[in-house]
């Protein structure tokens, strides 16, 4: 059962502070988890967070130091001397250890990896912390069990007990040859059905799934969710096992993505919190309105180019921003459906097909909204059919021209390498604003003749 943290639960614990009975304040967190430990730590101030940090075990804390909001775990670990973090990232799996460690300025890095008690833990955390960290190697564990393909079922177990000491969770268990080179991965239950003395070679599978250090997180996460995989391995260049990533890690990956497509989508330039600075959100968010305010401008410009039109055909005035919502919200329609496939690598076959789909399926829903326009300003607003007729050409235009831009926009950022989320944001949106303007008045121009 969820944990639910109640305001009477943060009084009672800030008088425990407050009283420093440690003792109490150790019974009362110690049976939670470090989730929600860390949940308490955000209600706090940094000093009596710093406090709570302080009296807990290390096992505890080091779990609880993932959890924490960027902010309070940076002002955390300021407050830490590099031994006091080092006993913390020696609890850690390599992988969580590297990113706390990425986030200290350089020189206290060096002081806290010197701190380190394990010598092959800090080997391993210096080398991870070589990778980018959007890449398959800045995402990897270096724990994980592996056996000799030269070696027996007996030997097999015997190391594999070993191995498994400092790991957490046995996802897999992989095969590799005298130079460490991935060969295959060894099924437990194989394993366990098969005579000690048989040679691992003969048992394990060659086929498996694996991944490079250098490949992006993004792509290490469409593999995993295509094969449907709890762990992946990591090869380096010359195909030797340094590491594996599990689903975990790719769950982060893709919220991750998906917050940053999300943001894209809303004109949001940067990777922003709600708690971040006015200065920070300013910039993030500043660059898309500006377009969306040149947009205006232009809009204002065409209109002003028609303005003797609509005093002749007062009407046309009146269904403007009908025209211009319609075309902005087919065109985030369409471009949606493209970014997500672009995404999930669901887009197949020639452009052409694609944007004859578009139109199709375009002709079909104008045909409907404009049929439900043109009766409905006629009954019910009073509009003549000659202005009826002429906005519901409009719109049918409009929608078609609109579906299009945003079906191509998306695959033509994709092409040239530009993240084609941006398509699904302000920029389709002003964009199909300005065509939507200017196609409404030029066909309005050629029905009504002014």
């Amino acid at each position: 059962m969820e944990f639910k943290i109640s305001k009477d639960f943060i009084i009672e614990v800030e008088q425990l502070i407050q009283s420093k009975n440690d003792r109490q304040l150790e019974l009362l967190l110690n049976d939670l988890h470090h989730a929600d430990i860390a949940e308490i730590l955000d209600e706090l101030d940094f000093d009596e967070a710093t406090y709570i940090f302080k009296i807990l075990d290390s096992e505890k804390t080091a779990e609880i130091l993932l959890e924490l909001d960027e902010d309070l775990r940076e002002n955390i670990l300021s407050r830490l001397s590099p031994k006091e973090i080092a006993e913390e990232l020696d609890e850690l799996e390599t992988n969580d250890a590297a990113d706390i460690i990425a986030e200290l300025s350089q020189s206290k890095k060096e002081e806290v990896i010197s701190e380190l008690q394990d010598v092959e833990h800090a080997k391993d955390i210096v080398e991870l912390l070589r990778y980018d960290e959007d890449t398959a190697g800045g995402i990897m564990h270096k724990e994980l069990v592996k056996v000799n393909e030269n070696w027996n079922v007996l030997t097999c177990v015997k190391q594999m007990r070993i191995q498994a000491e400092n790991i957490s969770r046995v996802h897999s268990i992989y095969v590799v040859d005298d130079e460490d080179r991935l060969k295959g991965r060894l099924s437990l239950k194989d394993l366990l059905t098969t005579s000690t003395k048989t040679p691992i070679s003969d048992v394990y599978i060659t086929k498996l799934n694996f991944v490079k250090v250098d490949d992006e997180d993004v792509e290490v996460a469409r593999i995993m969710q295509k094969y449907d995989l709890e762990a992946i391995p990591v090869v380096d260049e010359m195909g030797r096992l340094v590491g594996r990533i599990t689903i975990d890690d790719i769950v982060d990956v893709i919220k991750d993505e998906a917050d940053k497509d999300y943001q894209l989508a809303a004109g949001i330039s940067q990777d922003v919190e709600a708690d971040d600075s006015v200065i920070e959100l300013t910039k993030a968010r500043l660059p898309w309105l500006v377009l969306a305010l040149l947009g205006g401008f232009i809009s204002v410009t065409l209109l002003e180019g028609f303005q003797d039109a609509m005093s002749v055909y007062r009407e046309l005035f009146f269904f403007t921003p009908l025209i211009a919502a319609m075309a902005g919200n087919v065109g985030v329609q369409s471009s949606a459906i493209i970014v997500q496939g672009l995404a999930n690598q669901t887009i197949t076959g020639s452009l052409w097909n694609r944007l004859v789909k578009e139109v199709s399926l375009s002709l079909l829903n104008g045909f409907i909204l404009g049929t439900i326009l043109l009766l409905g300003s006629h009954l019910l607003l009073g509009v003549s059919y000659e202005i009826g007729l002429t906005v519901t050409i409009s719109l049918m235009s409009v929608i078609i021209i609109a579906s299009l831009i945003g079906t191509f926009i998306p695959l033509l950022l994709d092409k040239f390498g530009i993240d084609p989320a941006l398509a699904t944001g302000p920029f389709i949106t002003t964009s199909n604003d300005i065509c939507g303007i200017l196609i409404y008045f030029s066909i309005a121009k050629l029905i009504l003749g002014f």
